[in-house]
């Protein structure tokens, strides 16, 4: 079992916060897919800048299950332990730091991974984050800022000291970005040296692959991002065999539709038609991003422009997959 703080999560699968993918519709799915937690999306620690209908949707966390987890971001100790108390004010029942992010618009901030360059300032801001609330603040981290700099143990034993509650350690560097394959040799290094959970993530994308990075970091957890992205089902896949050894079916058409399309509308009624139809297109790319004809079908569906023309042609897309070398003649009939 892995507890963060007082919480006890059902399954050591676990969804990575990703900007842009991991909104409220995408959590809850994962959820009941069969993840053990959710993080938001990061929101950023200026105060200043909540009112923005990005920011606002990004807290809402309205029906979600228990623990409720969000992520913030920034390199201000100070700003940092405020969006803290705010975000716990809002429903936040765990806190997650983000020190991860490789991108450059938040690193150039000094925010996300850049922070690793600074072990004094990574320690300052747990400090005060830990401080600021009376809920679990968890880590998320790189194993460091590039391979000649790989600090990661000295960061997870900072955390530790500073009471973090769970540590998650993507196995690349700053600097690899998502290039080349992650690395676990430094995940099982932590997890070696601290005593508080720790969740190893990077390149897991199936269940052989998880039950690997578990037996040779040790790791408590699996931390699952891009391999969720237009594969939900993966959660469930995974937990089951960890605990069994054995496979679960790939869900069947009639499953996926009906995953797609309840996706899809909880996407409509979050966002509003109009920017419910933009965000669909992604996850639908994801979803049928294999697919034999996935390339031509979706260069149709990314002109279409309202809920009931997508929810028709992923319908006889999926459905009647040998039609699908003909888009222009199977939309014809999916839109009557």
């Amino acid at each position: 079992m892995v507890k963060i703080g007082s919480y006890t999560l059902d399954s050591p699968v676990i969804l990575a916060p990703m900007a842009g993918v991991t909104d409220r519709p995408f959590r809850q799915l994962c959820r009941e897919m069969g993840a053990g937690l959710v993080v938001s999306e990061m929101v950023t620690s200026d105060v200043k800048l909540w009112n923005t209908r990005k920011s606002r949707l990004r807290m809402n966390h309205s029906g979600e299950e228990e623990p409720r987890s969000v992520q913030i971001a920034g390199g201000d100790p100070d700003m940092l332990a405020e969006a803290a108390r705010l975000n716990a004010e809002h429903g936040a029942q765990i806190i997650d730091i983000n020190m991860g992010c490789p991108a450059k618009k938040v690193c150039n901030k000094a925010a996300g991974s850049a922070l690793l360059k600074d072990e004094k300032l990574v320690s300052d801001i747990l400090d005060a984050v830990v401080g600021a609330v009376d809920i679990p603040v968890t880590l998320k981290i790189r194993t460091g800022w590039d391979h000649e700099h790989r600090n990661g143990v000295t960061i997870a034993h900072i955390a530790e000291q500073s009471g973090i509650q769970a540590l998650a350690v993507h196995g690349r560097t700053r600097a690899d970005a998502y290039k080349g394959e992650a690395e676990y040799d430094t995940i099982a290094q932590i997890k070696q040296s601290i005593s508080i959970p720790v969740f190893a993530n990077g390149d897991i994308t199936s269940p052989e692959k998880a039950r690997y990075v578990m037996d040779y970091t040790g790791a408590d957890a699996v931390m699952i991002g891009r391999g969720a992205q237009g594969h939900p089902w993966i959660f469930r896949q995974i937990s089951h065999f960890l605990e069994t050894g054995e496979h679960l079916p790939e869900p069947d058409a009639v499953t996926r539709l009906d995953i797609l399309s309840r996706h899809l509308n909880e996407l409509y009624q979050f966002y509003g038609e109009v920017m419910g139809v933009r965000i669909a297109r992604k996850h639908v790319n994801w979803y049928l991003g294999s697919h034999e004809h996935g390339a031509d079908f979706r260069r149709y569906f990314n002109r279409l422009e309202q809920p009931k023309e997508q929810q028709a042609a992923i319908k006889h897309f999926i459905l009647k997959p040998d039609q699908a070398d003909d888009v222009s003649s199977f939309m014809e009939e999916a839109l009557l």
